[in-house]
């Protein structure tokens, strides 16, 4: 079987006999196996994941890390105290369990990368909620592309640039109808996380 070249590397902290039979497979699999002699060794900046069993669930449940942490769930293991994050039950085959792998670190990725930080706001462009201490507001994809659009800029975004670039209007457009679109959304987040202040407006324009 043919190896594909993923750059993917998965720290494994699991017992003896399933470590061995991973490095066994390793050409098997579209991931690197990264193996420690114990956590004090373990170093986060280059790892996609971690794979961890019954043994080491406590250790490896109270890390501090923002990668996926994968509980390995061998068949008659009673299940831990701690709900993991992403669990693999076993017996799979091995393309199986390799595709496993690879889908739970690409979709961590994915909204990972979709995850903006705004002032004390999270924008999840994935899932289209702005969220704030574990209140969500669901809000539109153009209302996304707005919010981001302010987040990158340094200065006040005119209602001219905004009507084209966001709401694809031309500049002879009425304005009112971006003002309409945006008062909306600052009475939005104003309903659900009173907060006036988040979208900011002054004669140059629109700002967070």
């Amino acid at each position: 079987m043919h190896k594909e070249n993923y750059n993917i590397n998965i720290a494994c902290f699991c017992n003896k006999n399933f470590t061995n039979a991973l490095v066994e497979l390793k050409t098997f699999f579209g991931f690197n196996l990264i193996l420690y002699e114990s956590l004090k060794e373990f170093k986060n900046e280059n790892i996609n994941a971690v794979l961890f069993d019954y043994e080491n669930s406590k250790k490896i449940l109270s890390l501090n890390i923002n990668k996926p942490k994968i509980y390995i769930q061998e068949k008659n293991k009673i299940n831990i105290e701690k709900k993991p994050e992403v669990i693999i039950k076993l017996p799979l085959n091995i393309l199986q369990f390799n595709q496993e792998i690879i889908n739970i670190c690409k979709k961590f990725e994915f909204n990972n990368n979709s995850l903006i930080n705004i002032k004390n706001y999270i924008l999840d462009k994935n899932e289209r909620i702005l969220k704030k201490n574990n209140i969500f507001l669901k809000i539109t994809e153009k209302e996304i592309d707005f919010i981001e659009i302010l987040s990158l800029s340094t200065k006040p975004l005119s209602r001219d640039f905004i009507l084209k670039n966001i709401w694809n209007y031309s500049t002879d457009t009425d304005t009112h109808t971006v003002e309409t679109h945006i008062y909306r959304l600052r009475q939005k987040i104003k309903d659900k996380f009173e907060d006036s202040n988040f979208i900011k407006n002054s004669k140059k324009g629109y700002s967070l």
